[in-house]
Formats: C-alpha cells, structure tokens, sequence
C-alpha cells in the first residue's frame, strides 16, 4: 500500500498540466511574501512573480481535480477571528450599470456603498466612457443561463476568473485573485490603474497604469473545464513583480489555496510543498491550488501561470 506521501504526489499531478513537450521560453523568479493568519476573509497567501524580459504569458484557471466528487458545495465567508475595524473605508454612491451587452455577453460595472480605496477609475468601451466602479463582471449566456466568468476591481486591480461550471453543478465559487501590472504596496498589494479600456469583439482588457506602461489581458478559451487568458506586456516590468497571486490560508481544511507546485525551465518534472512552506524557486510553469477539499470555497478554481515569453504579441 503506498504512503501517503505517495498519494498526495500522485493526486498533485492529475490536477496539474502536463510538462512542456518544447523547450520553454523564459522561467521566472517566483517568491513567497505570505503571511500566516486566523481570518479566512484575508488574503494572506502573496506569491510574487518578477523578471525582466517577461512581455507575454499566460494564466489559466481549472476546476480542482475533487470537483466530481463535490456533493455540498460552501462558499459562504467566514469571518471569525475577523478584525477590520482598522480597514481604510471611503463612501460611496451604489451604483450598477450595463455598460455592454449582446446576446451572448455582458459587460456590468457596480459600485460598492464603501472600498478601501478612494480612486476613480475611467473605463471604456468603444466611444463610452464610465467611471467609479468598484468591480466589472463579465457575464456570458451558457446552457440558457448568464454565467459570471471574470471580475476586475479596477480601484485595486484584483482579478478573479473561474471556468464554466461541471455539468452536476450550476454555480462554482471564485477563490484566489491575481494581479497583472507593476504591483505596488500600500497596506496591501495592489496595482495603480489610471484607466481601463474593454474590446467587445477580442474580449481584450487593456489597462493603462498609472506610473506608465500598459497590459492587455485577452480570454482565450473558455469551457467546462477551464477558462485561459493571455497577457500582453507592453513593456517589461524589471524592477518589481509583474504579476501575483492573492489568496488564503488557514488550515488544510480552511483555505483557497493549500499547495504550490512549479516546474523548473525545461524540466519534464514538478516539485511541489505546502504553500506556507514554499520560499521562492525559479518556474517555467506555476501552479497553486489544493489536492483536499476545503472547507472555504470548496469548489474555487486551481490558477496556474505559465508559457513566459519576451516576446511581444
């Protein structure tokens, strides 16, 4: 009978995509800046991922490698062992606007009674311009039902992303966040965005920065199984981290991230360790997610970051 060591590992690898059959790219140097907490509502998990040739890669989203064995699904927040008081707060007007639709998506902006930061964000669409909103959902009508597949905070520049939901489910829960930009620190981690543009007909966000520089984020591919998205660099990022991921950990059974996997440039192998016991490492391939079900979140997505490139698009 094998350990459990052994099964852990070969759990791990179902979940994981496999290793890359040409020679990749670029690798980049991926650090842990996590913290340990007792708050499940705070994003304590911060890998940083930098390099000074990275113009272009790609982010993928998958359902875990449990989500066929899911019977109840939680995805209500938990707030013990919770406190926020010393949170910045600024008010707000509410607000919920469709700033685009057609049959098959839908561009909403909402804007939150209160957020931590006080910046408007301009976005367009083709000649529309809005602006102050905390969060753009992208909808799009699957098996006759909208589905919620990407969100961007753009005071902030959060993003979550999750793929079509299983067939034996109607609704998947979003986990970890990213963020793609010069990513600074004030508080918390964030990336300054002076403006943000939609294409309608690519599916393209394109985000200006507010230090200068620019990114484009473009949904690829869609479906059951996972949703992907391919960053454009407008310029490399040399000097801080060009993107991130923002999730939570508490225990094995409180998290929306338990374990970090990374593939070494080249390599036809993973390694992989407990995300609070990870310290940095150089990656061609990253991946972070969780080989257990959760208490948090049961169903939230594995992220993965991949297919580093110096190229531009």
């Amino acid at each position: 009978m094998r350990g459990w060591r052994e099964l852990i590992l070969a759990s791990l690898l179902l979940a994981l995509p496999s290793a890359a059959q040409a020679a990749d790219a670029l690798a980049v140097d991926v650090t842990n800046g996590s913290e340990p907490t007792l708050c499940a509502e705070k994003d304590n998990v911060y890998l940083k991922l930098q390099s000074p040739a990275v113009r272009r890669f790609t982010i993928e989203a998958t359902h875990p490698a449990y989500i066929g064995t899911i019977l109840v699904d939680r995805a209500a927040p938990d707030f013990r062992n919770c406190d926020m008081s010393s949170d910045p707060s600024f008010p707000f007007q509410p607000r919920r606007l469709t700033i685009y639709e057609t049959e098959e998506w839908q561009l909403v902006g909402l804007t939150f009674p209160s957020f931590w930061r006080p910046n408007q964000v301009p976005v367009r669409v083709g000649n529309r311009v809005e602006s102050g909103f905390h969060l753009l959902q992208v909808w799009t009508r699957f098996q006759e039902r909208a589905e919620e597949v990407l969100v961007l905070y753009p005071p902030d520049g959060y993003w979550r992303v999750r793929p079509l939901p299983p067939q034996h489910m109607r609704w998947t829960a979003y986990g970890s966040s990213f963020l793609i930009g010069p990513v600074e620190t004030e508080g918390r981690p964030f990336v300054d965005i002076r403006e943000v543009a939609f294409d309608p007909a690519t599916r393209t966000f394109t985000l200006n920065f507010a230090r200068g520089g620019s990114a484009t984020l473009r949904l690829d591919k869609l479906d059951q199984d996972h949703i992907v998205l391919d960053v454009a660099l407008a310029a490399p990022i040399p000097n801080q981290p060009f993107a991130a991921l923002r999730s939570m950990f508490v225990t094995e059974v409180n998290n929306d991230v338990a374990q970090v996997a990374w593939r070494n440039k080249d390599s036809q192998s993973w390694e992989q360790t407990p995300v609070m016991s990870f310290s940095r490492s150089s990656a061609a391939e990253l991946w972070a997610g969780r080989i257990a079900p959760s208490r948090h979140n049961t169903s939230a997505s594995d992220m993965i970051f991949r297919d580093f490139n110096a190229a531009a698009r």
